[in-house]
C-alpha cells in the first residue's frame, strides 16, 4: 500500500528544523542501544571465573556478536528502505533487549553464544551506523559531515553513561544484574524511537535540511535482500570498496575488537582495578565525542583520503607505545594516551561515509553497510585472537603490536584511494 505524500507546510516562527528532532532522537537511541556494546569487556573476568570459560570461549561470543553486527547493517539498511526507519529500529532494540536479558539464565557456553552473539549481534546490527546514515542522507542536503559525526559520537556519549555504572555493578553485584541492566536500557528507548522519529522528511511537510526543494518521499522498495546483495557486487566490482572495506577492517580491530574488549582485562593483569580500567574506557568516550563531531566538521571541509590516513597513522603510533604504560595505577603518560586515543576513536566514519557517498550515490547508505560490516569482521577477528594470544602467550602485548603495524597498512590504502571530481 502506498503511503500518501503529505503537502509541505509552511515554516512557523524561528522553531528549528524537523530534522534536528529526528536527529537529537537518533543520537539518544544510538546511546540507548550502546549499553549493550559497553558490557563484554567487563564480562571476560567474571565468566571466566564462575564458569571456567577460557577466555578464547568467551571472545568467541563476542566476534560472533560482532560480526553479526556487521553482516546485518547492509540488510537492515534496505529493510528502512522497505518498512521505515521506525519499524526497524524499535523491533531492533526489542531483540537487544531479549537477549541481554536471557543472558542471566545461561549455564553454558553456546548459549553465551547463542544469546550475546547471536541475539544482540543482529539487533544491534540493525542499529548499526547504516542507521545513522540513512537519516543523514535522507534528512539533510547540509551539514551532512557533522551530523555523521555527532550520530557516530552517539555510541561513545553512551559508553560514557553506560561503563562506570555497569562496571561498579558488576564488581558489587555480580554480572548478572549489569545484563538486566543493558536489556532495561535498550527497551526505554522503544517508546522514545516509536513516538519521535519519523521515516522521511515528506512525512511532517518538509524538505530536508538545507535542500531548496521539497523532496517527495519515495516508495517502500521491495526485495530488501536482493537489493543488499545487488549493491555488494555492484560495489565489489570497484577498488575504492575494497580499499574502504580494508581500512575499515582494521578500524574495527584497533576499536571494537581490541580496545574495548581486551583493554580491562589486560589493565587487570597489571593490577589495575577493574572499575579504574573502566573509567579510562569511559573518558575515551568523552573525547571520542569532541574527536569524531571535530572529524565531521573537517570532512565538510578537507581532503578525506589524508584525513584518514593521519588518523590511522597516530593511532598506530599509539598502540606500540600502550605496552610500556601498563601498570596497577593511573599515570599521567596514561591519561595522555586514553585522551589521544579518544580522539581517533572512531574519527574515521565521517570520512569513509563521505567517500561511500560520493563514489556510491543512492546506494552509499548499504555500500557503506557492507563497509561497516567489514569493520565489524575486523572486530571480531581481534577479539577472538586477542583472547586466544593471551591464553597463549600469558600477557596482550602482541595484539598491542600487531594491531599498531594494522595501522600503518590502513594509513597507507588510504592514500591510495582515488578522489571523485564531484566529491567535495
Amino acid at each position: 500500500m502506498v503511503e500518501p505524500v503529505v503537502a509541505p507546510v509552511a515554516s512557523r516562527g524561528r522553531r528549528p528544523h524537523r530534522a534536528w528532532v529526528v536527529a537529537g532522537v537518533t543520537f539518544l537511541t544510538l546511546i540507548g542501544a550502546a549499553g549493550f556494546a559497553s558490557l563484554p569487556g567487563l564480562l571476560i573476568d567474571p565468566l571466566h571465573e564462575e564458569f571456567g570459560w577460557s577466555r578464547g570461549t568467551i571472545g568467541l561470543a563476542v566476534s560472533v556478536n560482532l560480526a553479526l553486527y556487521g553482516v546485518t547493517a547492509p540488510f537492515a539498511a534496505a529493510l528502512m528502505d522497505r518498512f521505515g526507519i521506525r519499524r526497524v529500529v524499535a523491533a531492533a532494540l526489542t531483540v537487544i533487549a531479549v537477549g541481554a536479558g536471557l543472558t542471566v539464565f545461561m549455564r553454558a557456553s553456546w548459549q553465551l553464544v547463542l544469546l550475546w552473539g547471536v541475539l544482540v549481534g543482529l539487533g544491534s546490527g540493525s542499529m548499526a551506523l547504516a542507521f545513522a546514515a540513512t537519516v543523514t542522507n535522507r534528512w539533510f542536503a547540509a551539514r551532512r559531515g557533522l551530523v555523521s559525526g555527532i550520530l557516530t559520537a552517539a555510541g561513545a556519549s553512551g559508553q560514557l553513561v553506560f561503563l562506570p555504572l555497569l562496571s561498579v555493578v558488576v564488581q558489587r553485584y555480580g554480572w548478572r544484574p549489569a545484563a538486566v541492566t543493558v536489556a532495561v536500557a535498550a527497551l526505554a528507548v522503544v517508546p522514545l524511537v516509536w513516538l519521535l522519529l519519523r521515516d522521511h522528511p515528506a512525512d511532517v511537510g518538509v524538505a530536508p535540511y538545507g535542500a531548496e526543494e521539497f523532496v517527495a518521499k519515495p516508495l517502500p522498495r521491495r526485495g530488501a535482500a536482493r537489493r543488499a546483495v545487488g549493491a555488494l557486487f555492484s560495489a565489489a566490482r570497484t577498488g575504492p570498496f575494497w580499499l574502504l572495506a580494508g581500512t575499515f577492517a582494521i578500524c574495527g580491530a584497533t576499536t571494537n575488537g581490541l580496545v574495548k574488549t581486551h583493554f580491562v582485562p589486560a589493565a587487570h593483569d597489571h593490577g589495575m582495578p577493574m572499575t579504574a580500567a573502566a573509567s579510562l574506557l569511559a573518558v575515551i568516550g568523552v573525547f571520542d565525542i569532541a574527536g569524531t563531531v571535530g572529524s565531521g566538521w573537517l570532512t565538510d571541509r578537507f581532503d578525506t583520503r589524508r584525513l584518514l590516513a593521519v588518523y590511522y597513522g597516530l593511532r598506530g603510533l599509539s598502540l606500540l607505545v600502550l605496552p610500556m604504560l601498563m601498570a596497577a595505577t593511573v599515570h599521567p603518560p596514561m591519561v595522555f594516551f586514553i585522551v589521544f586515543y579518544g580522539l581517533d576513536w572512531v574519527a574515521t566514519v565521517p570520512p569513509t561515509l563521505a567517500l561511500c557517498r560520493a563514489h556510491y550515490g543512492e546506494d552509499s547508505a548499504i555500500v557503506f553497510g557492507w563497509v561497516l560490516a567489514a569493520h565489524q569482521v575486523g572486530a571480531a577477528l581481534i577479539a577472538y585472537l586477542g583472547g586466544l594470544a593471551r591464553d597463549a602467550f600469558g600477557t596482550y602485548d602482541p595484539v598491542w603490536y600487531a594491531s599498531g603495524a594494522l595501522c600503518a597498512v590502513a594509513a597507507l590504502m588510504a592514500l591510495v584511494l582515488r578522489r571523485r571530481k564531484d566529491a567535495a
